[in-house]
């Protein structure tokens, strides 16, 4: 199957990528003229290192002068409508014969073990795969136990045979890169009662020994796993499935992964760049605290010769707009009139539980959502002692639109103040952040809710997310 060959970033402009070295003939039939590419997997994206045109004889040369970081890389056809894989690792200078009316059955190599290795563990591979799914597919048909048992035996057969194939690359052939990738693709096997557990202790012990070999023979600092694929899907498992959702266990996690991968730079880098992505915008309201621990212990007093002007300041503005509402710390204060003009400070509200409403009077959705706060208000929360404390950011709107609004929607329980462009500018002009900085508003309407020390409880919910937590809240009390 022929598949898309592009160079694609995560966040796009983050990377620069330079020429490494190598020299690599290819022949590439029936191309003749036309420019062929080589680069490689790094993790989801595929990015290019370099590009060479075949002569009229379909031949062309990529060459450099630095050794490559070993791993798969790719060789992508003219136009860049696709590509096929190859190994590059201790041998950096070899040849290729690939054409396109027979790829399907094989390239040739000239002085590359590696890519031998690879080639004939492909074919391994495919014909045992092959039939593996004919018994599969057999075996939906079968009419009697006896034809399934024999199905069935035959791709245990086959299993069995591709585990001992695999094993004893990995067993011959420590050193190599495929025995590298191999070990890094391997499970650990659970037995007995882990694998069939009879009680609480037995699933307990079983994810314990499942999460403790789940790395065994990977080695963070071999730069040659972050030119693959599977990796990071290794990794998402590993930290969707793992590791317990808490901003400490990830952020031990994430520390030790790249202390073993500090001395080298291509796995630093990839495991930089997975990370920040991953916790740039956050699945959970705690990741907010990952983020921020990334930027201060790996950006904040660093510099990257891969890391762009653009990116560092994705990430530090990012960064900066977190660290003033953690999950779990107090909240910034608030200083704002009321439509009396009366200043209310957000510490003198006196509740165990705060809902903070940043909203603009002109936004349609606003219109909707706040009405709705406050039937849940007047059916559930007020009667357990919660207020709402409502911030009106002046927009496109006035200071009447929001005061109609309130008004009209009988919104006089709530302690309603109005955040002005004047008091906003006021501020920033003074090196003060905004409080739309401070609370990291980037939609309206944003929610808040605060317990009565005005630690931040939750952010960025709807109304019945927060009724929720309520409920939990209240009812574990």
């Amino acid at each position: 199957m022929k598949k898309t060959f592009t160079a694609i970033l995560l966040l796009t402009s983050f990377l620069a990528f330079g020429q490494d070295s190598y020299e690599i003939k290819v022949t590439f039939k029936p191309f003749k003229n036309q420019y062929i590419y080589l680069g490689h997997y790094f993790g989801k994206t595929y990015p290019i290192i370099d590009s060479a045109k075949l002569n009229d004889k379909s031949e062309a040369v990529f060459k450099g002068n630095k050794k490559l970081q070993g791993g798969i890389y790719l060789i992508g056809y003219p136009n860049k409508a696709g590509f096929f894989e190859i190994m590059i690792d201790k041998q950096q200078k070899f040849g290729i014969i690939a054409d396109t009316a027979t790829i399907k059955e094989g390239i040739t190599f000239a002085n590359s073990q590696d890519n031998d290795l690879f080639s004939a563990y492909q074919k391994e591979m495919n014909a045992r795969g092959k039939r593996i799914n004919t018994a599969r597919e057999q075996l939906k048909l079968a009419s009697s136990a006896a034809d399934s048992a024999q199905l069935n035996g035959i791709i245990t057969k086959e299993d069995k045979a591709i585990t001992a194939y695999r094993e004893n690359i990995i067993k011959t052939k420590p050193d190599n890169i495929l025995a590298v990738l191999l070990n890094c693709m391997k499970e650990p096997i659970l037995t007995g009662n882990l694998k069939e557990p009879k009680n609480n202790t037995d699933s307990v012990a079983a994810y314990r020994y499942y999460k403790d070999h789940f790395w065994d023979g990977v080695y963070f600092w071999d730069g040659r796993l972050a030119y693959t694929t599977f990796f990071e899907e290794k990794l998402d498992k590993y930290f969707n499935q793992l590791v317990p959702l808490h901003p400490d266990s990830t952020i031990i996690e994430i520390d030790r992964m790249l202390g073993n991968a500090s001395v080298n730079e291509e796995m630093s880098r990839f495991l930089l760049v997975k990370f920040v992505n991953r916790y740039l915008n956050q699945k959970y309201m705690w990741e907010d605290a990952v983020f921020v621990h990334l930027f201060e212990k790996y950006f904040s007093n660093k510099e990257y010769k891969w890391l762009t002007v653009q990116g560092k300041k994705i990430i530090t503005d990012r960064a900066y707009s977190l660290m003033a509402n953690i999950t779990g710390t107090p909240a910034s204060d608030i200083l704002l009139p009321d439509s009396t003009g009366k200043m209310w400070g957000l510490y003198e509200v006196n509740a165990p539980y705060l809902i903070v409403t940043f909203w603009d009077p002109t936004c349609g959705h606003c219109k909707e959502v706040l009405p709705k706060l406050d039937s849940f208000y007047h059916a559930k929360w007020k009667a357990n002692g919660l207020k709402l404390y409502a911030v009106a950011k002046e927009t496109e709107g006035t200071r009447q639109d929001w005061l109609n609004f309130v008004n009209e929607n009988n919104l006089a329980e709530w302690i309603n103040v109005y955040y002005s462009k004047a008091d906003d500018k006021a501020r920033t002009d003074n090196g003060i952040p905004g409080y739309s900085q401070l609370f990291d508003v980037q939609s309206f309407p944003t929610l808040y809710l605060l317990d009565k020390d005005k630690r931040i409880i939750a952010k960025k919910l709807t109304y019945q997310q927060i009724d929720e937590i309520l409920d939990i809240k209240i009812k574990g009390k």
